[in-house]
């Protein structure tokens, strides 16, 4: 197990739940500003890991921008994540002509210098970049029930694609280890839309060939994944290697526990919607569920299930970090 790793078994009072749109409200500006700038990313992450007792720093959790690097169309709001509004080709027979941009392309640049500024504000705390899946981006890329439908029908052209996008995020990931990130999580949610036989087929070995290429002894690689049959798949899950596994609420953590091995770290999964839509009791009770479905197991960790979104309540995200700090005290 990585050192970095065993720090973070050691302080399970320091959580980790992906947390960093919200970190727009702290500065007072708006999630576009936020996604445009890199030192205001940099401020963001220090603001959070300043209010927050967190064990690790996250950069954006942006699951559009590396479609946006290959020539996607994106929606951006003052208040609202970044999404996707239209890919980049309307026909799967299309995949070859997809190029596969250079790092730096759209806001991946950005990205990039706010880990290195945020890298040289931190400290010793460390630092994890966020990357979108290959299967995840190559939905993007398409048509999310397009992409799936042409998994029966066109699967060779499926992992042209995907390939494509296999390549860019290890890519993107590297520069992210050479602007000093001391890990990355991995987030492939669409991969649990799919049965675990197709998952295996079409998203596992994609992931693999990232990890195999980013993997390495001061790297955490973290695999995360809030797609209900995610967990199915946690055989071949497990097969990734990934130091650490994160998992959405829809996901039976207790039983993910007892499958998985035990030298990998499971986190999740308090509901990331009752960060916005609950109240600090909700979210109280939420967190005492999760931990005592799974406090019993060493390499538990608590965190949210998914991205805490950009409008959530504060007064929310303090009642989550003020009930771990009780339950580890």
């Amino acid at each position: 197990m990585k050192e970095t790793v065993k720090t973070l078994l050691q302080h399970k009072d320091k959580t980790v739940p992906i947390l960093s749109f919200p970190s727009a409200q702290l500065l007072g500006i708006s999630v576009k500003e936020l996604i445009s700038s890199a030192a205001r990313q940099a401020e963001g992450m220090q603001a959070i890991a300043s209010r927050c007792p967190v064990g690790a720093s996250l950069n954006m959790m942006d699951l559009s921008v590396e479609a946006e690097a290959f020539g996607a169309k994106i929606r951006v709001s003052e208040k609202e994540n970044p999404t996707v509004e239209k890919g980049v080709i309307d026909d799967i027979g299309d995949a070859a002509s997809v190029s596969v941009p250079v790092v730096g392309a759209g806001r991946t640049g950005i990205y990039v210098e706010g880990v290195r500024l945020a890298k040289g504000q931190l400290g010793e705390k460390p630092v994890f970049c966020g990357a979108i899946g290959p299967y995840s981006l190559a939905g993007r890329l398409f048509d999310m029930t397009e992409l799936m439908m042409e998994c029966f029908d066109s699967p060779d052209e499926v992992k042209i694609l995907l390939g494509k996008c296999a390549s860019f995020i290890a890519s993107y990931i590297k520069a992210f280890q050479e602007a000093g990130a001391d890990g990355v999580i991995l987030a492939e949610p669409a991969a649990g839309l799919l049965s675990p036989d197709l998952a295996e087929e079409f998203s596992t070995p994609f992931v693999k060939e990232i990890f195999d290429e980013v993997n390495r002894e001061d790297f955490v690689v973290c695999y995360h994944n809030c797609g209900r049959s995610a967990g199915d798949m946690i055989p071949s899950l497990a097969a990734l290697h990934a130091d650490i596994y994160h998992f959405g609420n829809a996901v039976d953590l207790k039983q993910a526990l007892t499958e998985m091995p035990a030298d990998r770290v499971v986190m999740g999964n308090v509901d990331p919607v009752l960060f916005r839509l609950g109240t600090p009791e909700q979210i109280r009770a939420e967190v005492q569920r999760v931990y005592d479905d799974c406090a019993a197991w060493p390499n538990f960790m608590i965190s949210s299930g998914c991205d805490i979104p950009a409008a959530s309540s504060w007064e929310n995200i303090d009642a989550y970090f003020e009930k771990v700090k009780e339950l580890y005290a």
